[in-house]
């Protein structure tokens, strides 16, 4: 483990723990996997600004479509030329066109965490006592395959919650525009994720990319409620 990760994975370890201990005696056999949730649940309240901040910048990125188009038409075949024209519209709007990309950004260190938590012998000078948990008779520390059939069953969810969200991010792009179709489908490679890392570390993955098409769907209905 890279020993820049020592002390944010002995802290979460220790939270995860503490997490357990609180669920143990409702819980039982489950109270790690309901920890893991609820470290996912802490760690996406806390990044909750950044999805607001997502919500506001698309909302932007919609009205400035038909600007968008127009300049994709002056300058097509010219990439330099329309970069620098879609930079000066984006600081003249005051937006980003990458701001909807923060949260998943602002994510990555707590699923290195949570893959290297979930991933080591020895945590804080210990035994990793976590990695002998198990879901279904599956420990939480195996990977990929080697985790079936629960991984599979991970895997299936993660499948239908990539589905929901490429329909919402359907309404909000354009699909004329180049590269769009591949990004349809970059949802799905949360499933692909399920092959290479800890059960638990599937696990976080699924229960923040639910967190995340449930938040976008109530922040986006708020954000076109009419007001009063």
């Amino acid at each position: 483990m890279p020993g820049f990760l020592d002390v944010p994975v002995a802290g979460a370890y220790h939270l995860v723990h503490w997490l357990v201990s609180l669920t143990a005696p409702v819980a039982g056999s489950f109270a790690v996997v309901l920890a893991i949730v609820g470290f996912t649940v802490a760690v996406r309240l806390a990044l909750h600004p950044f999805a607001r901040a997502a919500v506001r910048g698309e909302r932007a990125r919609t009205a400035l479509l038909p600007e968008i188009r127009k300049l994709q038409e002056k300058h097509r075949g010219n990439r330099e030329k329309l970069a620098a024209e879609m930079t000066r519209l984006q600081q003249d709007s005051g937006t980003s066109l990458f701001v909807g990309c923060l949260p998943m950004v602002a994510q990555l260190p707590f699923f290195w965490v949570m893959y290297h938590l979930f991933s080591t012998a020895v945590i804080a000078g210990t035994p990793n006592a976590l990695l002998t948990a198990a879901l279904f008779g599956v420990p939480l520390g195996a990977h990929g395959l080697a985790a079936a059939p629960v991984v599979f069953v991970v895997a299936g969810a993660l499948a239908v919650v990539a589905w929901f969200s490429v329909r919402w991010q359907d309404r909000q792009r354009d699909l004329t525009a180049p590269g769009a179709r591949l990004l349809r489908l970059l949802p799905y490679g949360t499933v692909l994720v399920t092959l290479f890392v800890p059960l638990a570390a599937s696990l976080y993955v699924l229960t923040t990319t639910t967190w995340t098409v449930a938040e976008r769907a109530l922040l986006r209905r708020r954000a076109d409620s009419p007001v009063g």
